[in-house]
């Protein structure tokens, strides 16, 4: 007979040695997770000719009021001109608001407006819904484990940049 103890670290020494068959299950875990995850706001998108990039940039201007076009490039890891045609759309069907730098006139600070938070708001909350579906089935160790996994997949420089917004928020 075994306690809740030794079946954790049994449970998390077989983690250690995962064959490549369990490795290729938890890659198409994610794959499938991934595709639920942004089905809901594609469907959103959609109605509003908007593609992921656009969620993208919505979710971290939301994040970090006022943060700069280079920061945001730096965060979403796309070409300076495909963020410049997110925005400008954004800009131009009044989701976005650019503002000059007060200390440097070259930078624009990136805002959402009145009606860029209403979006924001309804693509947040079809993902949080799902999450919490998902956290809660799971329960608080699973979802603890969930994000390490998540921290311990990202590159050294996303990880300080996740770990700065995670720091920022409120």
């Amino acid at each position: 007979m075994t306690d809740g103890r030794t079946a954790q670290v049994h449970s998390g020494e077989s983690l250690l040695f995962l064959t490549d068959e369990q490795l290729r299950q938890g890659i198409e875990a994610m794959f499938f997770a991934y595709r639920g995850f942004t089905a809901d706001p594609d469907r959103i998108l959609a109605e509003l000719a908007y593609g992921r990039a656009h969620h993208r940039a919505i979710h971290f201007i939301n994040r970090a009021p006022g943060t700069t076009v280079n920061n945001l490039l730096a965060i979403l890891g796309v070409t300076k001109q495909s963020l410049n045609r997110v925005l400008r759309t954004l800009i131009a069907d009044g989701l976005v608001e650019s503002r000059v730098g007060t200390l440097d006139k070259r930078e624009r600070h990136l805002f959402l407006t009145e009606d860029g938070h209403a979006l924001e708001a309804r693509l947040s909350d079809a993902q949080r819904a799902r999450m919490r579906v998902a956290f809660r089935e799971a329960g608080p160790e699973a979802v603890a484990g969930f994000r390490k996994v998540l921290e311990a997949m990202m590159d050294a420089d996303m990880r300080r940049c996740y770990l700065r917004l995670k720091d920022n928020s409120g």
